[in-house]
């Protein structure tokens, strides 16, 4: 059953205009792209960036600046305490009731700020590093400036103003990378580090009060908004479950197995993670947003469930199992033979990342549909038992661990997050194993032909030319696959994006 957001919800529900799927069909397609072209954007202005800040800065700059950071990333989710995602799940909430949520939001960004600059002693007691005061103390503000924009950027994703999003966040970025520049350039050394991100978030938290401004109400008593506040902490909590178990598997590597472990490991979990995480990123929050606007409509909820989950399907099995297959030319090409021993675990935590990519969605539905209590008792649970599990596939080096991603995360949480879901949607198992069809199919046959390729080619070829041949042999299997034995889909897949 839906959490609460509001004493008057349901009244306010039925006053509510029904949603135009066409409309949000067309919304859906345009915000995916605005959202990828920011994101590739950003993260090339981000590259470029790096690269010329590292050729100014010294080792020991980036030291200091993760020493400074190393205990602030689980006050971020604390901090932020879900309030944009019940606000773009709260379809229904008035105006005074978002009002006081801003008004609590900027407390929270106060009250975090103070308890940072109050962590700066102990924090540089801890490294030893009197400097480290003073930066901690100017990172604390990133959290008020953050706090700033939670409202205004939640309500431009709720109403699917997703260019203003966009070029909002380019022009963050570019501020940000500018001035990282120009603070190194000139003798600033680490604190380029510190306040380029600082002035970057500035700059987004008043493009963002500028472009959707709202009022900041007073959120006392408490009691006003204590069914969205509710729901803002299971979303915290989930966040901070899903914190927990997944950095677990690097603790237990770096203590059980060892330091040269530990780094294969942590390589081989990035590469790994890198395609997931960059489809994720086009879709994840254009989808909260829509699945919201239907939250209603068990129906349209399982029309988008679908047809979400079929896309990233298509894009992330082929590369996560394609990384899988040539996982020991990947490393001796692209990183090269002193990282042989990332083979094993690169090629079983690829093989898992196909399977991963289809988890945020599915904690996205029950989130976006006000099923937070739901989704978090997911996460507890992976809290609990993935740990255990890392623990125990430890005694097998990093491909014990490796395995409990590709065997224990599905086995425990994906199958209790897609019961869950589907419940939801109002659809079946049959139909969500259908919607996977197409992709799992055309990587059967990609890994047909990869792997009889391989066989027949054998030690006759170079690394470099071998990987480039199956690269190339996959993708085109992978495209004749779906062509030939799913037109149909296909054609409606381009007659959709036409339409829209």
């Amino acid at each position: 059953m839906t959490e609460p957001v509001s004493a008057a919800s349901d009244e306010r529900r039925a006053l509510l205009p029904p949603t135009d799927l066409g409309l949000l069909d067309r919304s859906l397609l345009s915000s995916i792209a605005w959202t990828a072209a920011a994101k590739w954007i950003a993260q090339t202005l981000s590259w470029a960036g790096t690269l010329v800040v590292v050729r100014l800065l010294d080792p020991t700059d980036y030291g200091i600046m993760g020493m400074a950071t190393a205990f602030l990333a689980l006050l971020q989710p604390l901090c932020d305490f879900g309030i944009a995602a019940a606000i773009v799940q709260g379809r229904d909430l008035s105006e005074t009731h978002i009002a006081r949520l801003n008004g609590f939001a900027i407390g929270l960004g106060i009250a975090c700020a103070v308890v940072v600059a109050a962590l700066s002693f102990p924090i540089a007691a801890f490294f030893g590093d009197d400097r480290l005061i003073a930066i901690v103390r100017v990172l604390g503000a990133g959290f008020l400036l953050g706090a700033l924009r939670v409202v205004p950027t939640a309500l431009l994703a709720r109403e699917m103003r997703f260019r203003a999003l966009a070029l909002l966040e380019t022009a963050e970025a570019l501020t940000g990378i500018a001035t990282t520049i120009s603070l190194a350039a000139t003798g600033h050394g680490y604190w380029s580090l510190v306040l380029g991100p600082l002035v970057a978030r500035a700059v987004g938290s008043a493009l963002a009060m500028t472009t959707r401004p709202f009022t900041i109400g007073n959120p006392l008593p408490i009691g006003r908004i204590r069914g969205t506040v509710r729901f803002g902490a299971w979303v915290t909590i989930s966040t901070l479950a899903w914190y927990a178990y997944s950095s677990s598997d690097r603790v237990i590597v770096g203590r059980l197995v060892g330091e040269a472990a530990l780094g294969a490991y942590s390589i081989s979990l990035t590469i790994a993670s890198m395609p997931i995480d960059k489809i994720g990123e086009l879709y994840q929050r254009v989808a909260g947003s829509v699945i919201s606007r239907v939250q209603h409509d068990a129906a349209a909820i399982g029309r988008y469930m679908l047809r979400i989950t079929e896309g990233v399907a298509m894009l992330s099995f082929p590369a996560s199992a394609g990384l899988a297959l040539v996982a020991d030319l990947f490393v001796d090409v692209v990183l090269g033979a002193q990282w042989r021993a990332a083979v094993v675990p690169l090629r079983v935590l690829a093989a898992a990342a196909a399977i991963r990519s289809l988890d945020p969605l599915l904690a996205q539905v029950l989130v976006a549909t006000g099923h937070a209590k739901q989704n978090a008792r997911s996460m507890i649970l992976a809290a609990i038992t993935l740990p255990i599990a890392f623990l125990i596939g430890s005694t097998g080096g990093v491909a014990g661990v490796a395995a409990v991603w590709l065997i224990g995360h599905p086995l425990v949480i994906m199958t209790q997050q897609i019961r869950k879901t589907i419940a939801v949607a109002d659809i079946t198992l049959r139909d969500y194993l259908a919607a996977l069809r197409p992709a799992t199919t055309g990587t059967l046959f990609m890994a047909a032909a990869v792997g009889g390729t391989r066989m027949l080619v054998g030690h006759r070829m170079s690394a470099a030319p071998s990987l480039a041949l199956l690269i190339a042999i996959g993708a085109a299997t992978y495209v004749l696959s779906l062509v030939s034995f799913f037109p149909q889909r296909l054609s409606a897949a381009r007659a959709f994006i036409r339409r829209r």
